[in-house]
């Protein structure tokens, strides 16, 4: 009989975990950083309708 340990592969394990949640915390910042830039726009949108308006009226 052929008897052999399984081989450890809890290094693996450990560097695909890492990169999972260096992926997933790359994503959040990207997330974060592009609800910033459309909170700006959108401010920026609002203040130029402002500004249209006061110059109709």
């Amino acid at each position: 009989m052929l008897l052999q340990a399984t081989p450890d592969t809890t290094g693996y394990m450990i560097a695909g975990y890492a990169l999972t949640f260096i992926a997933m915390g790359i994503y959040i910042f990207s997330l974060s950083i592009r609800a910033a830039n459309l909170k700006r726009d959108l401010e920026t949108l609002e203040m130029l309708e402002a500004e249209e308006r006061a110059k109709q009226k």
